[in-house]
């Protein structure tokens, strides 16, 4: 399995994944022994096409060699270029979209016999919470609350490629997260398009997202709740207030500002203004203590100019975030802004305001790490880092990756406290004091997404 893009794409290869189990298969990170590799796609960035045909042509030669191996690419890039791939890379098996995850393993027992297939539908008829799943941890989960998405930004392709908005009843995700916790699970990340209208449909009036978060806080064996993403123009007062009342929702938010210039914010159709936005992010931070907060920003939207830009950088400056993602602006096809060809921002003037926001992403980002120098941590131990195997990893409540020294190998899925010794503006470092919670999974699930 290779996965591309968000949480929402991991997990879905989650239950791809469990599915193919299922069906008897078993998981090998080796390309050249597997029978069958599947792409699951993102299409948000154009980076993303051409990762996904790139890791096509590399396929290519080992289809030529193993004739028999089978290749399927789904997610939001099929979904979005459906019968393109197989005109492209003819030597794919199975094209299969976003609303039919339920149906990779029976596709492939398909195109054994009949050739290539794909399958695209328009809307999904069920969310994939039943299937099987194959989870790359034990102690922590996604959940899909919500599929698809109302909101109409003009920069964003997910509505075309996940449909129109769908929560799922919260008594139906309650369930799922106790079966989780008795499963061993301690940590949940509540996973939509634009979890703050979760529930609108259900309810036809105000959307249920802080209800959900008590009731999923309130699990037993739950130590910590999660959400992505939520969308600042409903980020409500109730919401707020449940973070600060229940203690296992952790101490961040992701809240996407996207743009400081209230021209382009327009042009967006974000539907707020930069200093409806700060206030939203005052009230929160007023609200919970300790809170961290992140974002997203994307630079060179068409027709930026350099007073938008600057706007921009005032509201990050201000904002203070502890970490920021930022994207170059990228035309997709089938959105509005892939049409304003006549405003795109020159490259050079784009890598230029990039790196003068990074600047100032990175200063806030290490003042708010080193001021956490000293203080002791609750850590949830991931394992050993990947760049160094001899340092232990793990993320605080706010979701900062630490990095700490320990003695002997700590038991991934447990509760550390460790004390802050050093900061650098992704991550900080530190060192053990002692474990305040064992792990609880019995067995580390493999990995089954990479």
């Amino acid at each position: 399995m290779r996965t591309f893009g968000c949480q929402m794409n991991e997990h879905d290869s989650e239950r791809i994944a469990g599915l193919l189990e299922a069906d008897g298969m078993v998981p090998t990170d080796d390309v050249s022994e597997a029978d069958v590799v599947v792409l699951n796609t993102c299409t948000i960035r154009e980076d993303a096409d051409n990762k996904l045909y790139g890791n096509l042509g590399h396929l290519a030669s080992v289809k030529a060699r193993r004739p028999e191996m089978q290749i399927a690419v789904g997610g939001c890039m099929a979904q979005k270029d459906q019968g393109l791939i197989q005109q492209r890379a003819p030597y794919v098996d199975v094209v299969f979209g976003t609303h039919n995850v339920k149906n990779a393993a029976e596709l492939l027992r398909r195109a054994r016999d009949e050739g290539p297939l794909m399958e695209i539908l328009a809307e999904s008829d069920a969310f994939p919470s039943a299937l099987p799943v194959r989870r790359d941890t034990g102690y922590a989960a996604w959940v899909t609350i919500q599929v698809g998405c109302d909101n109409s930004c003009a920069f964003c392709i997910v509505p075309s490629v996940r449909g129109r908005e769908i929560s799922r009843p919260v008594d139906e995700i309650v369930g799922e997260v106790e079966q989780l916790s008795a499963s061993g699970i301690t940590e949940v990340t509540l996973l939509g398009q634009n979890v703050n209208s979760y529930g609108r449909d259900l309810t036809k009036r105000r959307p249920l997202f802080a209800q959900l978060l008590r009731a999923v806080g309130g699990v037993e064996g739950i130590e910590r709740v999660r959400y992505t993403s939520p969308h600042p123009k409903d980020l409500r007062p109730e919401t707020i207030e449940a973070m600060a009342a229940v203690p296992e929702v952790c101490e961040h938010l992701h809240l996407p500002l996207q743009s400081g210039s209230d021209r382009v914010l327009a042009a967006m159709h974000r539907g707020y203004t930069a200093d409806r936005y700060l206030a939203k992010l005052a009230a929160a931070r007023g609200a919970v203590a300790d809170l961290a907060v992140t974002t997203d920003i994307i630079v060179g939207f068409p027709g930026e100019t350099d007073d938008d830009f600057d706007r921009t950088l005032a509201v990050v400056a201000e904002a203070e975030y502890d970490s920021a993602y930022t994207f170059v602006f990228s035309p997709r096809p089938g959105t509005e802004a892939a049409t304003m060809n006549d405003q795109f921002v020159p490259a050079e003037v784009v890598a230029e305001r990039f790196d003068r926001l990074r600047v100032v992403v990175e200063r806030s980002a290490l003042a708010r790490h080193e001021a956490r120098i000293g203080r002791t941590e609750q850590v949830l131990v991931e394992g050993p880092s990947k760049r160094d195997p001899a340092v232990t990893a793990g993320r605080t409540r706010q979701n900062k990756l630490v990095h700490f020294a320990a003695e002997g190998q700590v038991p991934t899925g447990s509760y550390a406290e460790v004390v802050v010794t050093g900061a650098a503006p992704h991550h900080l470092r530190g060192e053990l004091v002692g474990l305040t919670k064992p792990a609880r999974h019995k067995t580390r699930i493999a990995v089954a997404a990479v």
